[in-house]
């Protein structure tokens, strides 16, 4: 089984078009990555599928790196 980040990184590359390798820990999804509302609804929502979870949607979209993002998932799973 793919660990958590190279799970939540590669639905961040699938959800915002870009290349997984090029995500680092501290890249933000808006200001690096030009993500507006709308993706990161579907990153949230792709990540709940991912991870078979349901996330708090409000406490989801603030979160706005790839760290963040996994340290998120982690505290569900």
């Amino acid at each position: 089984m793919e660990n958590i980040e190279a799970r939540v990184k590669k639905v961040i590359a699938t959800v915002l078009n870009v290349d997984a390798a090029q995500l680092k820990p501290d890249t933000n999804f808006v200001f690096d990555l030009g993500a507006d509302s709308q993706q990161s609804t579907q990153l949230v929502l792709a990540l709940e599928e991912e991870f078979g979870v349901e996330f708090d949607m409000e406490k989801a979209v603030e979160v706005q790196s790839v760290s963040g993002a996994v340290d998120f998932v982690k505290e569900l799973i």
